[in-house]
């Protein structure tokens, strides 16, 4: 069985879309986690309206104080009690045979841990035909110079790995902290290259948002992973033409 875990924050408007895309996948053995964080809109009835009325398989949990994304997704992994654990975005979209094609394509490297190409979309969930694709592989060295994992394709193998390896934690960008420490354990993330997650971009995004976040990926450099600082400064010039080669 595959787990699916969604932090759910003020996403009425598109956490609809994203269940649909789970209930159509071709591999049918998935149970999806769904934790409401504190949202101040309608999301959780609309998960609830949209189970009453379908058959995707859904828990939806309740963080009784504000956790944040990570302290979300741990909560969903509490809970997941799937062979396997992927993560997607509560207004990200997934291709009809992405489970399916992750699965197979896990087994047959006998990876713990692997992510997708994807493509970026509008806010009414379009290609924009901005692909974004992935290497063969990725230790902790390249990873810190290329944050190409994005959350919404990753999956884990928990024959693999234990919850505690996969917690997210309470940091700034804690999605690619976590692909940095579960790389000290395990050698490899392996990168499926192809388009099977179109990850839903907003509009009037703004610049003071991207400046905040690179200086997130800086902290991360110098204060959780305590890299040197001209070895920091070589990996943020890598990350940083790799982030712009992606969003141009």
């Amino acid at each position: 069985m595959v787990s699916v875990v969604i932090p759910v924050y003020n996403c009425e408007a598109y956490i609809e879309e994203t269940l649909s895309s789970i209930e159509a996948q071709d591999y049918k053995d998935i149970e999806v986690i769904a934790v409401n964080d504190g949202s101040s809109d309608g999301s959780a009835g609309r998960i609830l309206d949209y189970v009453n009325h379908h058959n995707l398989k859904v828990t939806l949990l309740d963080n009784r104080y504000k956790k944040g994304v990570a302290g979300a997704r741990n909560t969903g992994i509490d809970e997941a009690s799937g062979d396997y654990i992927a993560f997607i975005d509560a207004d990200d979209s997934w291709r009809s045979d992405k489970v399916s094609r992750q699965v197979e394509f896990m087994t047959s490297h006998g990876a713990a841990f692997s992510f997708t190409g994807y493509e970026f979309a509008d806010k009414d969930l379009t290609p924009l035909g901005k692909v974004v694709h992935v290497p063969e592989k990725i230790d902790y060295r390249h990873a810190l110079k290329n944050t190409t994992i994005f959350t919404s394709t990753v999956m884990f193998d928990m024959e693999k790995l234990s919850r505690e390896d996969i917690y997210f934690p309470d940091t700034d960008s804690e999605d690619t902290a976590n692909w940095w420490k579960i790389l000290k354990k395990v050698p490899y993330a392996y990168g499926l290259d192809e388009i099977l997650t179109l990850y839903r971009r907003s509009e009037g995004t703004l610049s003071s948002n991207k400046l905040a976040a690179v200086k997130k990926i800086w902290r991360l450099y110098r204060r959780v992973e305590k890299l040197p600082l001209f070895y920091s400064a070589y990996c943020f010039v890598c990350y940083a033409a790799r982030a712009v080669k992606r969003r141009l």
